[in-house]
Parts: structure tokens; sequence; C-alpha cells
């Protein structure tokens, strides 16, 4: 009961910052044992704190959540479960990460699920790119 209570503050607190676009995202540093509550609730059988976790996970960006999302994304039967484990791998953003949410789009089993997964991609490869043209005007630019 108090670890779901944490989880649901925790929950209410990223909606309200995610939600307010005039303002800059403001990066929250999880407390270790916000991480350890996160990842115990990821082996639960309640389907509603599992997905709240991984989500959660993937707003913290915890990469030691890593392979038990990926795990959830390969072996869990519910779709929606899978599709919020690829979310929080796509935010994590770790090359492994995003080699799971790739290798998706060609295993999963599931047409929406491949297709969230396409998505999630889509999305990093875009940002990824902008990224790199970035960069390569910046040196451009010292380079004159």
């Amino acid at each position: 009961m108090k670890h779901t209570i944490i989880i649901l503050l925790l929950m209410l607190l990223a909606i309200g910052v995610t939600n307010s676009s005039a303002k800059p995202k403001t990066v929250f540093k999880a407390s270790q044992n916000t991480i350890e509550s996160l990842l115990s609730g990821l082996s639960s059988e309640n389907l509603g704190l599992k997905s709240s976790c991984a989500y959660m996970i993937g707003e913290f960006r915890i990469e030691k959540a890593v392979i038990p999302l990926m795990r959830i994304l390969r072996e869990n039967e519910n779709e929606d479960m899978r599709i919020v484990a690829a979310l929080a791998l796509y935010k994590i953003g770790s090359p492994i990460a995003i080699n799971a949410v790739k290798q998706a789009i060609r295993f999963d089993e599931s047409e929406r699920v491949s297709k969230h997964c396409a998505s999630f991609y889509g999305d990093f490869a875009k940002n990824r790119f902008i990224d790199e043209e970035i960069n390569e005007d910046v040196a451009k630019t010292a380079l004159k």
C-alpha cells in the first residue's frame, strides 16, 4: 500500500511536469528508494501497478531497468504492457534499449505492438538525425 501511494504521487508529479508546455522540462533524479520501488513494481502481478512503474522508469530514465523491461517486451502476454515497456525503453534511450524496440518491430506477433515500436524507433531516429545535423553545423561554424 505504501509503495502504491508513492508511485501514484510520482505519477502525478510527472504528469504535472510533462503537461506544462510553457516551462522547460525539468529532469528529476530518482532516489535509490524510488528506483528500488519501481523495479520491484515491475514484477507485480497487478497490471496497473506494473505498467505505471514501467512508465515512470522511462520518465526517470532508469537504466537498471532495461533488462526487466526487455523481458516484459519479449514475454508479456498483454499488448498494452508490451507497448508501455517499449515506450520506457525508448525514453531510456540506451543503445541496448533502442535495439530491443527495433527488434520488436520485426519479431512481435502483434501488429499493434509492432506499429508502436516502429513509431518509437522512428522518433528516435529522427531526433538522432536532427542532433547530428546540429552538431555538423556547429563543427562547420567552428572551422570557419
